[in-house]
């Protein structure tokens, strides 16, 4: 009969994950507004132990909305709040980052046909409106989750967390 981990099961499980992972992960959030997506953004990072976010016009970690989905996920991450996405994409870029726009783009190609290996920033952008001109302009690579359904795209919590999946899946494999 097969049963769920307990406790000191799972801490082991994840610790031996842990271990398999030597690229960093970072994300780039280009104006993602709502606060409830934050909060999963923060949990879905640091699940996958992103090493930094930046964020642009975003709400702070710290905001209480935020905290209503990120439940203190915040004190596993660092972050740093940008003014534009050029300077937010000029920092990952300086910290050794290349920089995949997750977007449905014109030259954007499925996720999991780019290189993720190596330290990967993945650039995120607005509920609605994606990400900016300015960070499509500025990101090394573009990448798209390909999807099977009638729905168009994904909820930016949603795909962002694919997404990590999918980078630290890359370097898991490599």
């Amino acid at each position: 009969m097969t049963r769920s981990l307990g406790g000191t099961e799972l801490k082991r499980l994840h610790r031996e994950w842990r271990r398999k992972e030597h690229a960093k992960l970072a994300l780039m959030l280009d104006g993602v507004q709502n606060p409830f997506n934050i909060g999963a953004i923060l949990r879905t990072a640091a699940a996958y132990s992103v090493d930094h976010l930046w964020l642009v016009g975003s709400p702070e970690p710290n905001d209480s909305k935020v905290q209503k989905t990120a439940l203190g996920t915040q004190r596993f991450l660092t972050w740093t709040m940008c003014e534009t996405s050029a300077e937010a994409l000029s920092a990952a870029k300086a910290a050794g980052y290349k920089v995949v726009g997750v977007e449905l783009a014109e030259d954007a190609k499925p996720l999991h046909e780019l290189d993720l290996t190596g330290n990967v920033c993945l650039a995120i952008g607005h509920e609605d409106r994606g990400l900016s001109k300015d960070a499509l302009a500025d990101c090394d690579e573009l990448g798209y989750i390909p999807q099977l359904g009638r729905i168009g795209s994904l909820n930016v919590g949603t795909a962002t967390a694919i997404a990590c999946y999918e980078a630290r899946r890359a370097g898991w494999t490599a």
